[in-house]
């Protein structure tokens, strides 16, 4: 039996001070005085136990058997209908009428307490089996370092135009960070270029497919986003050269070519943000060290724990 966190009796005292009363034995106070409790204790005991037996003795729960204001299935079904629409937890309160705090401890109890993707369509994952079956590309634009060093994202100030020059132009300008990323094995090959031009896509790509067949893969199709270098006639020209089959991810979802995006919040927070930079040449200098260390160290989690270039090499030997 679980007994009440405060309790001053356990069940076995309470049938021994019971029964001291019971038997004519002891008086109620002389028996709440043996027992160390009052005598209002010793009498709602007694009194339980000649109601409900051994019963009574057991704790009750506290919560009361009726609740007047319990909110009716009808009204807790309008409220889920509402928040199917999306619809946060004040709207719905207003339009039902109802107090925001009833409203969101219902939303709470049926599961629906977070927006988040609610009604949304749900994510669609998927892994190539073969190394080189798809490589993902992307690029990321990142600002060079300005000759005041590190912005506020990792200085802290909020001075703001360290960059910018007399007229209001920023005067650092960008990076541009290549990337491709192999689907099945995660293996990346990385490059920051000074821009992302059709031309420089195409070197970039060339560069990638090396790299992975250096490393034993058959290099079969690339998948990018919709930027006008992917869509160029050059770049469609240069897939079909280099045997290549172009995927292109659909239209307003860049969650398609989502492997390569999270690769890039990884480089982030890893290389780009991991460190305070004095100036773009030093960041670009940690770049290969942070992606050996990616490829041979960094256990990732969607692989089974394995370190990409481990993953690689068990897909290799499976495979040929």
């Amino acid at each position: 039996m679980k007994l009440h966190a405060n309790a001053r009796l356990s069940l076995i005292r309470r049938r021994e001070m019971v029964e001291m009363v019971v038997s004519g034995q002891h008086s109620v106070p002389e028996a709440a005085r043996i027992a160390g409790v009052s005598a209002t204790t010793c009498s709602k005991w007694v009194r339980r136990f000649e109601t409900d037996g051994e019963l009574g003795l057991l704790d009750r729960s506290s919560a009361p058997n009726t609740v007047a204001n319990r909110t009716d299935e009808q009204r807790i079904g309008c409220i889920a209908a509402l928040r199917r629409l999306r619809m946060t937890g004040p709207e719905i309160a207003e339009v039902l009428g109802m107090a925001l705090s009833t409203v969101s401890g219902i939303l709470t109890k049926i599961g629906m307490g977070k927006l988040g993707r609610l009604g949304l369509e749900p994510a669609r994952r998927y892994a190539r089996e073969r190394p080189g079956e798809l490589i993902h590309v992307d690029v990321k634009k990142l600002g060079r370092i300005g000759p005041k060093g590190a912005g506020h994202r990792m200085t802290g100030s909020k001075r703001g135009q360290a960059n910018r020059g007399r007229d209001g132009r920023r005067t650092a300008g960008w990076e541009f960070i290549h990337v491709a990323i192999d689907d099945a094995t995660r293996l990346a090959y990385v490059e920051s270029l000074a821009d992302e031009k059709a031309i420089t896509a195409i070197g970039f790509l060339k560069r990638a497919k090396a790299f992975f067949e250096a490393h034993g893969m058959s290099v079969q199709a690339v998948m990018t986003d919709n930027g006008s270098a992917y869509r160029s006639t050059a770049h469609a020209i240069a897939c079909r050269a280099l045997g290549l089959k172009h995927l292109r991810t659909r239209a307003y979802r860049p969650q398609t070519n989502g492997k390569a995006e999270r690769f890039i919040r990884t480089m982030l927070s890893g290389w780009a943000y991991g460190a305070l930079y004095r100036s773009s040449d030093e960041r670009a200098a940690a770049l290969d060290g942070w992606l050996f260390t990616y490829n041979h160290r960094r256990r990732h989690a969607a692989i089974s724990r394995q370190t990409p270039i481990t993953r690689l090499n068990n897909l290799l030997g499976t495979y040929t």
